[in-house]
């Protein structure tokens, strides 16, 4: 486990990445045991008996450098606990379905559209945004407003790189997220009070903040498909639900955007989202938090304005009322 300074360190080289090693290693074993005709069972039967929660992902090595963005200080979750306990609503409402539920997921081929205020509409394909930029490996905390929290060894670059691709009009003043939506999907989730597709959006200054991360991957392996493979947003000064999964449009406007949990629950949810324990949800208090992974003694721990990087985007907020601007 890592403590101290993870820019010095690639995120391939931390050591619960090899231990999951093994385990994959393992799992390869089994199945070529399966395909080899060693018991009388289909292949996908055994493996969900061997392993009831498989793990959902293409494992493909990331070449990555480190970056001077990264926090530093922080024990990292485990692989597991950052590919088991996630909010995917697209494939179930509990924390354990998605890793059970998003191996249909289709992330090759994969484009992200973008559209709206750009000198012209434009189309990405993944492999080209993968090689637009050195991909870094920056740790991040990660804070639920489910009052939970965990710390990642994301991979990818600054959203502001692929921006400045896009050719933005100066009309442009907020950028809007749409995830990647087909009910054909096997195990897509039947959650019909949930707007589809999921949509997220940023004030144009927040998505060109250096830390808002357009992020391909995790423990320097390409992203599993339940944590929003192949291409999602990591905003790390916001809750979890702004940072959009498996992205399939990128679109600039002028005005502020609609965005799923903003719409569903004002009240509950707000545009901004920006962590602030002083504004409690209305179900639970935002002061502290449960870092996963951790012993249960040592879980709970004070909830940081801003999630610990306001030196980096408090004057992002300045003159403005955080509790009205929740």
């Amino acid at each position: 486990m890592l403590i101290g300074k993870p820019s010095a360190i690639p995120s391939s080289e931390i050591t619960p990445l090899g231990a999951y090693r093994q385990f994959l290693s393992r799992r390869r074993f089994l199945r070529g045991a399966v395909a080899a005709g060693a018991v009388a069972l289909a292949a996908d039967r055994v493996a969900q008996v061997i392993e009831p929660d498989k793990v959902a992902f293409a494992e493909t090595r990331l070449q990555t450098v480190s970056s001077p963005l990264t926090t530093t200080g922080e024990q990292l979750t485990s692989f597991a606990d950052i590919t088991h306990y996630n909010n995917f609503y697209e494939f179930g409402v509990d924390k354990g379905d998605p890793a059970k539920n998003a191996g249909g997921l289709p992330t090759r081929p994969w484009t992200v559209k973008v559209e709206g205020k750009v000198a012209k509409p434009l189309t990405f394909d993944i492999d080209d945004l993968l090689k637009l930029r050195p991909l870094e490996d920056r740790v991040y905390r990660h804070r639920c407003v489910e009052a939970w929290s965990m710390v990642i060894p994301w991979v990818g670059y600054s959203l502001s790189e692929f921006i400045k691709q896009c050719d933005p009009l100066p009309s442009a003043k907020y950028v809007q997220f749409l995830s990647y939506y087909d009910h054909h999907v096997e195990k897509w989730s039947g959650e019909s009070t949930i707007y589809w597709p999921y949509s997220e959006g940023l004030r144009m200054d927040e998505a060109l903040n250096p830390l808002t991360l357009l992020t391909f991957g995790l423990y320097g392996e390409t992203l599993p498909n339940q944590d929003g493979a192949p291409v999602r947003i990591v905003i790390p000064w916001k809750y979890g639900f702004k940072s959009a999964k498996s992205v399939v449009t990128v679109r600039f406007v002028e005005k502020q955007p609609s965005t799923t949990w903003n719409d569903m629950a004002p009240d509950e949810y707000g545009f901004y989202s920006n962590v602030n324990p002083s504004v409690d949800h209305p179900r639970w208090s935002q002061k502290r938090e449960r870092r996963i992974g951790l012993p249960f003694y040592a879980q709970w721990r004070e909830t940081l304005m801003f999630n610990g990087y306001g030196d980096q985007v408090a004057s992002m907020y300045q003159g403005m009322n955080l509790r009205k601007y929740y």
